[in-house]
């Protein structure tokens, strides 16, 4: 092989090689993406919150989803919220395990309009930890959580009135919530 044809193959290993990275690291680096722009409906997560509460009200609707193979129960306790933006609100989810042995489930979640994904922050959340329930195991979840006030700055966001906060729970296993997340979204 001449010295042309080896610099050639050098390079288009180099390229297969640094694909192959970024193909890898394509998950995590969407997924911090998402977590710091808001993108596609994700929260935000906060200590508490950082301006003060307005007289401006919004709905949260709450949604509770499934997968089958989990062999869980789960819904919102309450349908809906009206709640001042930029006050704190306590939310709740119930589950209960179906069956007959332990089973350990994780959320994944996501808001709607996606553009509010950047202005819904929680503060507490069952979906920041995987959750163990025991055979018909009934269990309340809260979820703590506030509308930051800037949503009422942003020309994009504004005129929102309702923001949908959607779980689904999944069986914990050895791929994680984010991978979960991909197939629900595919």
């Amino acid at each position: 092989m001449n010295r042309k044809n080896r610099r050639v193959a050098g390079i288009a290993a180099g390229v297969a090689v640094t694909m192959l990275g970024l193909a890898y690291a394509s998950v995590p680096l969407y997924t911090l993406f998402c977590q710091v722009t808001g993108f596609g409906g994700t929260t935000q997560r906060a200590e508490g919150t950082s301006a003060p509460a307005t007289d401006k009200m919004i709905s949260v609707r709450f949604d509770a989803n499934v997968a089958h193979e989990l062999g869980w129960g789960f819904h919102a306790a309450q349908a809906t919220m009206d709640v001042r933006i930029g006050e704190p609100v306590l939310a709740h989810f119930v589950a209960t395990n179906n069956t007959t042995a332990d089973s350990t489930g994780t959320a994944v979640f996501n808001v709607t309009p996606p553009e509010a994904g950047v202005y819904f922050n929680k503060i507490e959340c069952f979906c920041f930890t995987e959750q163990l329930l025991k055979p018909g195991q009934r269990v309340e979840m809260p979820v703590q959580f506030f509308v930051d006030p800037a949503l009422l700055q942003d020309p994009d966001t504004r005129s929102i009135r309702e923001i949908t906060l959607s779980y689904t729970f999944y069986p914990a296993t050895n791929k994680t919530a984010n991978d979960q997340a991909a197939l629900k979204t595919n």
